[in-house]
């Protein structure tokens, strides 16, 4: 456990959350959770297209909450950094794609090895030296180009819904010039639910319901672990870790727990092999909503994580009930406000992107990230670190932080003339 960095600790946690709470943060976690519960949607979509059980998706997402909720709570309010907990959406939509091949009870035979994977990688401390070999800019190319999408998501509604889309996005920019009290992100949200409301939403179709996670017992093949397994742990030490840490570090924290983000991830990733889940890391997307600038002062941001977690495992039972209250929303609500919330961390991992040094590495970084592409059923996010690491070791060797370090010794051990 030395490898494992400390953090500030869970006795007086309930107290500073108390302490620390204001608006800024809560709307952070409010749009941070609402933005998790809609992810949902990609896992039951993800899930239907591969044929398999809606029970089955459910009880999927409703684990995904439940699980990650609870680790969310613990790891921002441990060290008061803005860590919300998820889980890998590349690794959602292979699990999906693998079960109808190896069966489900294989699949997470090969979750629970992937996750004690990034458990070793994490307690040896071993995602120091990872991120030392993967630079910032290059994390952060990866990193603007997941979340670029978000931005050009929000302003697609323009070309079909420009009228709500118009209201929405102005409100936000007209609460942040003259209502500096109220967080611009609270009115956004407040002004598309009235358009809403007032346009005739149809809630006839909501149903309630309520179910809990189930226990299933896993089973170890080495087909299942080479073609699912073994990606994962690659998704979830080389793509998802780097990305968090990068985002926290990109907004303005000295430091992030690389280390114990892994471990901690690998850890509930074990467990989530018991109960119909995938996988447990770091959430990039919103970890961007609650360390931006929008969640408020640095040292308050991670109370927006620890909300996030609440949503996650209060939503968790009566997902059921959310998911159709969701499916009311136009696809466009969700996609507006997850854009407002990331447009400033978007800028910054742009400019720490193309300000620096590696100036090919990340690019190739970005461009590859935004690409989409899937290489051996990997997702670009991962190909993006590996391509833009290898091409800026190729062509930009000595920007590297470890070939300075071996210059600046051989300058000092040089024997005095």
């Amino acid at each position: 456990m030395k490898h494992i960095e400390k953090g500030v600790g869970l006795m007086s946690a309930p107290r500073d959350f108390i302490r620390d709470l204001n608006a800024d943060n809560f709307s952070a976690g409010l749009v941070a959770g609402i933005f998790g519960l809609s992810a949902g949607i990609i896992h039951i979509s993800a899930g239907t297209a591969a044929g398999l059980p809606q029970e089955f998706t459910l009880l999927w997402v409703i684990s995904y909450l439940m699980i990650n909720g609870l680790f969310g709570l613990f790891m921002p309010a441990y060290y008061r950094l803005p860590l919300p907990m998820a889980n890998s959406i590349p690794g959602a939509l292979l699990f999906a794609a693998i079960i109808p091949i190896v069966g489900l009870n294989e699949a997470l035979g090969a979750t629970l090895i992937a996750g004690a994977i990034s458990l070793v990688v994490g307690l040896a401390g071993m995602m120091s030296m990872v991120m030392r070999l993967i630079p910032m800019p290059i994390v952060m190319g990866m990193v603007a180009g997941i979340l670029l999408k978000f931005g050009t998501n929000m302003v697609m509604p323009l070309q079909n819904a420009m009228l709500p889309a118009v209201i929405m996005i102005l409100s936000f920019f007209m609460a942040a010039r003259y209502l500096r009290r109220v967080p611009p992100l609270v009115v956004a949200l407040l002004v598309g639910v009235a358009y809403m409301a007032f346009f005739g939403a149809d809630f006839s179709t909501v149903e309630f319901s309520i179910k809990f996670p189930e226990f299933i017992m896993p089973t170890f093949t080495l087909e299942a672990f080479l073609a699912y397994g073994l990606p994962l742990s690659l998704i979830l030490v080389g793509m998802e870790t780097p990305a968090g840490v990068g985002l926290v570090k990109g907004m303005g924290y000295k430091s992030a727990p690389a280390n114990a983000i892994t471990a901690v991830g690998g850890f509930g990733t074990m467990i989530s092999a018991f109960f119909n889940l995938h996988s447990t890391c770091i959430a990039a997307p919103m970890t961007g909503i609650c360390s931006g600038p929008e969640a408020g002062s640095h040292d308050k941001r991670w109370v927006a994580a620890v909300i996030v977690g609440i949503i996650f495992v209060v939503a968790a039972p009566f997902y059921g009930f959310v998911f159709s209250l969701i499916e009311i929303m136009p696809s466009y609500f969700i996609a507006i406000i997850a854009g407002l919330a990331l447009l400033r961390v978007i800028g910054s991992a742009m400019y720490i992107t193309f300000s620096g040094k590696h100036e090919v590495g990340a690019m190739f970084s970005f461009l590859i990230a935004v690409s989409g592409i899937q290489i051996l059923g990997i997702g670009s996010s991962f190909w993006a670190l590996v391509l833009g690491v290898g091409l800026s070791m190729l062509v930009e060797f000595k920007d590297f932080e470890f070939t300075r370090r071996v210059n600046d010794k051989s300058l000092t051990d040089e024997p005095a003339a």
